[in-house]
């Protein structure tokens, strides 16, 4: 019996074992955390069970393990460690994710069906977020105890929300699905190029219909960072392919909205040619009563100032909010940018570890697309290994601006990025 489960073709079973439970998981966690959440516990959980002496004899598993250890001592000393404590598992569920995940990952068939999976998933989100928009779906009241919540005409009221929290949390879930959608197009393209069969038009329609609802969406969501993000995604996927003109073609697009929201001259005659949609958007207009609380400016200002009260280890998790409302008397779930929030409530050196362990990630992966640059029989990993890191780098970015972590949807979206790109550094067919 040892010597059966010891294997190859039983760890290949295993492995499916694993995806099965990942795809249902994958699939389903949009629309409810809970029920999703169960496929992605059970991949977790078979995974560490199955390769748990090889997860944990990787340096990085140890570095992984460090950072958890300065998180849950940084608990002890916060300001309010019963709310540092509810803010460990935005975090160790991601860990142990990283930590095993890219050995399921260093196989080029998974990478590509993660990314479909993703893909195909965000066409039903997107088509339940314009039937909220337009016609006022929701969801049942009764649903909300197993996570399915779909509210009328989105979170905020106008705001494109589908199933998940907030507008801004889909509009990150959106930008990522976006860019992995263009990544698979550009390759199925290519094989068009060289086979014109029918089913690879049938994946091209598929990736064209993704690309074009996750588009819309993003619009609707209304986000400004994620309408930059996803400009600079193309732009990037436009210098990777040497089509100049679309960059060109993007920066007139911006400079007109720019012009027509802040320029001082000729603004009338660009306002009637831009959607006002879009520049009141970016000068704020259409959300004029705002108050100064409620600016980042001044999340960011009383963020600095924690860090330089307590820089080494922090306030904890999940303490910027109370520490917000004390000084400023207004409820603040986070500071609109995770690098900040983490200075603050984590302190610096666990921070300088954490953007570590993540910058370590992004070398090898660029410089893996450097040694695959000139080899014909790496093209579709590099290119598949550049759309990974685009999409994951565009969540940083977002982040910026945002903190996604408390959606536990996009959230554990990220670790997946991050845990692929480890993976598909050591990639094999």
């Amino acid at each position: 019996m040892k010597s059966l489960l010891s294997s190859p073709q039983s760890r290949y079973i295993d492995l499916q074992w694993v995806e099965n439970s990942l795809k249902f998981g994958v699939f389903l966690f949009p629309f409810s955390a809970t029920i999703g959440g169960v496929g992605l516990t059970i991949a977790l959980f078979s995974l560490w069970q199955q390769r748990f002496y090889q997860i944990v004899s990787e340096r990085f598993t140890w570095l992984l393990g460090l950072f958890s250890l300065w998180l849950v001592i940084t608990t002890f000393f916060a300001f309010q460690p019963i709310l540092a404590f509810q803010g460990l598992p935005n975090f160790l569920p991601g860990i142990l994710l990283l930590a095993a995940f890219p050995i399921f990952f260093a196989n080029l068939c998974r990478l590509y069906q993660f990314a479909w999976w993703l893909v195909l998933t965000s066409i039903l989100l997107t088509g339940f977020g314009f039937m909220q928009l337009g016609w006022g779906w929701e969801s049942p009241p009764i649903f909300s105890s197993i996570g399915i919540k779909l509210l009328a005409y989105g979170n905020p009221d106008g705001r494109m929300s589908s199933f998940l929290m907030y507008a801004n949390t889909l509009a990150i879930y959106l930008l990522i699905s976006f860019l992995l959608a263009l990544g698979l197009w550009i390759d199925i393209y290519r094989h068009w190029q060289e086979k014109h069969r029918p089913e690879i038009v049938g994946k091209l329609i598929i990736l064209s219909l993704a690309m074009v609802g996750n588009s819309l969406g993003l619009i609707f969501t209304n986000s400004r960072s994620a309408w930059g993000l996803a400009l600079l995604g193309v732009m990037a996927f436009a210098v990777y392919l040497r089509r100049y003109w679309v960059i060109y073609l993007a920066v007139i697009a911006v400079g007109m909205v720019v012009w027509a929201a802040w320029a001082p001259w000729g603004q009338g005659t660009m306002r009637e040619l831009v959607p006002a949609y879009f520049w009141t958007r970016l000068t704020d207009e259409l959300y004029d009563d705002r108050y100064v609380t409620a600016l980042r400016t001044t999340q960011w200002k009383v963020a600095t100032e924690m860090i330089l009260q307590q820089p080494w280890l922090g306030w904890g998790l999940r303490n910027f909010t109370p520490v917000y409302q004390t000084e400023m008397n207004v409820w603040m779930g986070h500071p609109h940018n995770l690098f900040l929030m983490l200075f603050a409530e984590i302190g610096i050196p666990g921070t300088l570890l954490f953007c570590a362990i993540v910058g370590n990630v992004i070398f090898r992966a660029v410089r893996n697309l450097v040694q695959w640059s000139n080899k014909q029989e790496k093209r579709e990993e590099h290119l598949l290994l550049f759309t990974y890191l685009i999409s994951f780098c565009s969540c940083i970015l977002f982040n910026l601006f945002d903190v996604t972590l408390f959606d536990v949807r996009v959230n554990l979206l990220g670790w997946f990025l991050l845990s692929a790109i480890t993976g598909i550094t050591k990639v094999r067919r």
